[in-house]
């Protein structure tokens, strides 16, 4: 009888020095992140943070989410730095809409085997994405998980926490007819739809070959998501901003009634798509309805301030590069139609 050779955990397919690797090639990204607040570094079972000075009440606000199939993709097309800014944009985001300043931010990469190139490269567009977010990359998990991911897939999470002061706090609970909509503009889908858009990459000839509006197609739909933070967080020192809505998964009929009060509705006027947009629907033979629920559609972000506010922040936004319009204006509430949002005047 043979006698057994001893097992390890490498041969089964975890490499622990591979993650040590990884944390130490990561490692100056993620200092670069640090914020006053931040107690210790990298590599504590947990990740320590005191609460900002000068606050009375605060409040913390937390997200989390991920990049859905857009995944896929970058996989696909060995693009991987700029998922981990979709990642950090995706959360932040979703806080700032609270009114919330980002203070940290975790990450989860799970993998079959661990590459480190191809974590290294995500991890610093992490990091890249927590320095425009102004958070922390306060720690984050690597997982190596053979049998449950195969070959070169990988997948991320991220959780970011934010605080505000309790009587800044963003609800939307003052929003009234008469007030107006600022569309802030997508860089593309962001991370959205992507289960749409590889069914129709699917049924394309040659996606790589193909150009939009003299841009690679592959280099649009892998344009990472815009993050707000910056932008939001200087208009609210600025302007008393009524409602705040991150357009994501749904579009804009999922996601800018999410800010309004019971009693109204939004009036939305009709804007020019990005040419990405237009192409999606022509290849996909997508009907407007089904793409204004699928996808931003060129508006990434939408702010709700007082009428007499509008000209004065769209002058500031427009003054610091950031090509905003105005959507639209806040209505009553239709209570015989039901309708919480109509686009030049058609319900969606």
């Amino acid at each position: 009888m043979s006698e057994q050779k001893p097992m390890t955990y490498s041969a089964a397919g975890v490499d622990i020095d591979a993650g040590n690797e990884l944390v130490n090639r990561i490692r100056s990204a993620v200092e670069a992140t640090r914020r006053p607040e931040v107690l210790g570094g990298i590599g504590g079972f947990g990740g320590l943070v005191e609460l900002p000075s000068g606050y009375n009440r605060p409040v913390m606000v937390a997200g989390t989410d991920g990049v859905g199939t857009k995944l896929r993709l970058a996989i696909e097309t060995g693009q991987h730095s700029g998922i981990g800014a979709d990642l950090v944009a995706m959360c932040a985001n979703d806080v700032v809409v609270q009114g919330a300043e980002p203070l940290f931010f975790l990450d989860y990469y799970a993998t079959g085997k661990l590459d480190i190139d191809t974590a290294q490269a995500v991890i610093e567009g992490i990091a890249a994405g927590c320095r425009e977010a102004g958070a922390a990359l306060l720690g984050g998990e690597t997982a190596e998980m053979p049998g449950i991911y195969s070959g070169e897939d990988y997948d991320l999470a991220g959780f970011c926490v934010g605080i505000v002061e309790r009587s800044e706090l963003i609800e939307g609970t003052t929003i009234s007819p008469g007030d107006a909509l600022i569309a802030l503009p997508s860089s593309g889908p962001h991370a959205n739809g992507y289960s749409l858009i590889r069914r129709i990459l699917d049924q394309h000839p040659n996606p790589q070959a193909e150009q939009v509006a003299g841009a690679p197609l592959l280099d649009l739909l892998l344009e990472p998501t815009r993050i707000y933070v910056g932008t939001v967080l200087d208009l609210l020192a600025k302007f008393p901003v009524k409602g705040l809505a991150h357009i994501t998964g749904g579009g804009l009929p999922e996601n800018l009634p999410r800010m309004l009060p019971a009693s109204c509705s939004a009036n939305l006027d009709g804007w020019q798509w990005p040419e990405i947009f237009h192409w999606l629907a022509k290849a996909g033979n997508i009907e407007t309805s089904e793409m204004l629920r699928t996808f931003n559609c060129g508006v990434g972000f939408v702010i709700c301030v007082k009428a007499t506010d509008l000209e004065p922040a769209l002058e500031h936004l427009n003054n610091n590069d950031i090509a905003a319009w105005q959507l639209g204006v806040i209505t009553e509430y239709d209570n015989d139609h039901g309708t919480r949002l109509k686009i030049d005047g058609v319900a969606v």
